[in-house]
């Protein structure tokens, strides 16, 4: 009997290390039942995912620095992808982030384009997202901000949001596996844990900035920041702060939720995000959260639908709080800001905030319990089946 399942094809630029990477691996497992399924990548560099009983096909042009190199490549990506879209007859074909979505929309043939908005630094170009908007049969966002801001900022109704799925079970499983290099141990230390990649966005130097102030409280008190990057220059700002040897950079760890399952509380201090998909993660490992209220996702995730909806009532523009909101499933502080700045001596105020939510937790164990709780309650709700169901429905109107 003939195979009458459609053709889809999810389209990422690598398979590294990233949120919208592992929701790409996961839709695609997913989505086997109903279609087949390929993904296509720009580079198989450095591959970070379990990619067993997936179809991948790698165009081979990875990135290159400056801009004619990089309009080049745009130009090579679009021909092969347009030329592989054909050959496969694809139907659907759905892309994560702003590369993936250039070279979607730019190689549109007769297949029904979906294109994935899921950070807020995709939203900071209004041509480019004209150019999706107009190219795409329906914009997809993890993020209600995101679809409350294409239609407030460019009248664009055609935008749905569906949050990242998460396997919780996958989650507590390799967080349970042991690890024999964590590098803070005892019953006495207490660990504030990160999962970040080294970018602005991510806002690690206010966190350190912060960590130094709780230390000084709380000297029981350490920092694992694990993520891609070169971490030197927070090793010398951790030493200038007085806190060398206490915060701690190593790097990227193919199983991290085993070192943010060792950890006390989890922090994210990022001033862009789509939908964190490493907070929930954290949430899922039963960890109580404190985030900075940067314009997408952490808000989504930590206040009730009733806080949610009296925030945007209060400042509708999706601009920060101003103040920390203790949440019912995990601590806002306000947004901490994108300008970097690692002079140890210039402390801000919303960093002296975030550092005071943390003490709070390390000083009412009852309190860091009761987030717990609460987070891990929360996780639950964003299971794969969920998303399994929202997703193939979206899927099923292009079919």
């Amino acid at each position: 009997m003939a195979d009458k399942k459609k053709n889809l094809m999810l389209m990422v630029p690598m398979l590294h290390q990233g949120g919208f990477e592992r929701v790409c691996i996961k839709t695609a497992r997913l989505m086997q039942e109903y279609y087949n399924v390929y993904i296509l990548i720009f580079s198989s560099k450095d591959i970070n995912f379990d990619v067993t009983g997936l179809e991948v096909i790698d165009i081979d042009v990875p990135a290159k620095k400056g801009t004619i190199n990089k309009v080049f490549n745009v130009i090579k990506r679009v021909i092969k992808t347009r030329k592989i879209k054909k050959q496969l007859g694809i139907d659907i074909a759905y892309s994560f982030g702003s590369t993936a979505n250039y070279v979607n929309v730019l190689s549109k043939g007769k297949e029904r384009v979906l294109t994935g908005l899921r950070c807020q630094t995709d939203m900071e170009s209004p041509k480019k997202i004209k150019m999706f908007c107009n190219g795409s049969d329906q914009v997809l966002s993890c993020s209600k901000e995101i679809v409350r801001q294409l239609l407030r900022d460019f009248d664009y109704n055609k935008s749905t949001y569906i949050y990242n799925p998460l396997d919780v079970e996958d989650v507590k499983a390799k967080g349970s596996e042991e690890i024999a290099d964590m590098p803070f141990k005892g019953e006495d230390v207490k660990t504030i844990s990160c999962m970040v990649r080294n970018d602005y966005i991510k806002g690690v130097w206010h966190l350190v900035k912060a960590f130094s102030l709780v230390y000084k409280k709380h000297p029981e008190a350490r920092l694992i920041v694990l993520g891609a990057g070169n971490w030197s220059e927070y090793e010398k700002l951790s030493e200038q702060l007085g806190v060398k040897g206490k915060a701690c950079f190593p790097g990227v760890k193919k199983n991290p939720f085993s070192y943010v399952s060792s950890s006390d509380i989890y922090v994210c201090s990022s001033n862009h995000e789509g939908f964190p998909n490493a907070v929930l993660e954290a949430m899922a490992l039963g960890k109580p959260v404190i985030s900075a209220d940067c314009k997408t996702g952490p808000r989504e995730i930590l206040l009730s639908e009733s806080e949610y909806d009296k925030l945007i009532k209060e400042i509708p523009n999706g601009d920060s709080t101003k103040d920390a909101i203790e949440g019912t499933y995990g601590i806002l502080v306000p947004d901490l800001g994108e300008n970097v700045d690692m002079d140890p001596n210039n402390i801000t105020g919303g960093e002296k905030l975030l550092a005071e939510k943390i003490i709070s937790l390390l000083d009412d164990e009852d309190k860091a319990s009761r987030y717990a709780e609460k987070a891990y309650e929360r996780a639950m709700f964003y299971a794969p089946e969920k998303y399994k169901e929202s997703i193939h429905e979206i899927f099923k109107r292009y079919e």
